[in-house]
C-alpha cells in the first residue's frame, strides 16, 4: 500500500488523488486485527463464584467459543483483504510470471473479483474472497496444482503418553 516501501502505486490503484484504492480495506484489516487482540483475552479470567460458593468455578466455555468464532471470522476477512491486495499488486508487475500456486490463487480470486481500476464498494469483493477462504476454495485449487501443502493442522504435536 505504501509506494515508498513497495515501489507500487499508492493504495494499489492508478490515478493518485482520484481513487482511494485499497486504503479503506487496509483500515478494515487493521481494525479487525485490533479487535482480535481484545477478543483473545481469556474468558476464564472472568470466572465468577456462583450458587452460594458451592460452585466456585465457572469455565465460561460458551463465551470462549463465541469469542473464538468471532476471531475466526475476523481472520478470514483479514486474509481476504490481504489476498485481494496481493492480486491487485500483481497487476502492476507486467511481464512477470508468478509461481504455479500463486498463479492459481490469482486466477481463483480474479474469477470473482475483477482488477480495481476505479473506486467501488469493496465489501462484495472482500466477501467473495472471504467465502472462498472459509470454504478452502483457494487452498484446494492451489493444492490441485502443486500438491498437498503442509498446514499447522497437519503437524502432530508431542503430548503426554496417556496410554502408559
Amino acid at each position: 500500500m505504501n509506494p515508498a516501501l513497495s515501489g507500487l502505486p499508492d493504495f494499489l490503484v492508478e490515478g493518485k488523488g482520484l481513487n482511494s484504492g485499497l486504503m479503506v480495506a487496509q483500515y478494515t484489516a487493521a481494525a479487525l486485527v485490533s479487535e482480535n487482540k481484545v477478543l483473545s483475552h481469556p474468558a476464564s479470567v472472568d470466572s465468577i463464584s456462583v450458587s452460594a460458593d458451592q460452585e466456585d468455578h465457572v469455565s465460561m466455555g460458551p463465551i470462549a467459543v463465541r469469542k473464538c468464532t468471532e476471531i475466526l471470522k475476523n481472520v478470514r476477512t483479514v486474509l481476504a483483504i490481504e489476498m485481494m491486495a496481493a492480486a491487485q499488486a500483481f497487476e502492476f508487475h507486467e511481464g512477470r510470471r508468478p509461481g504455479k500456486g500463486t498463479a492459481v490463487a490469482y486466477e481463483v480470486i480474479r474469477s470473482k473479483v475483477p482488477k480495481l481500476v476505479n473506486d467501488r464498494v469493496l465489501y462484495p469483493d472482500i466477501e467473495h474472497i472471504r467465502v472462498m477462504v472459509a470454504e478452502d476454495a483457494i487452498l484446494n485449487a492451489v493444492e490441485a496444482e502443486v500438491g498437498h501443502l503442509m498446514l499447522a493442522r497437519d503437524v502432530e504435536l508431542p503430548g503426554p503418553n496417556l496410554s502408559a
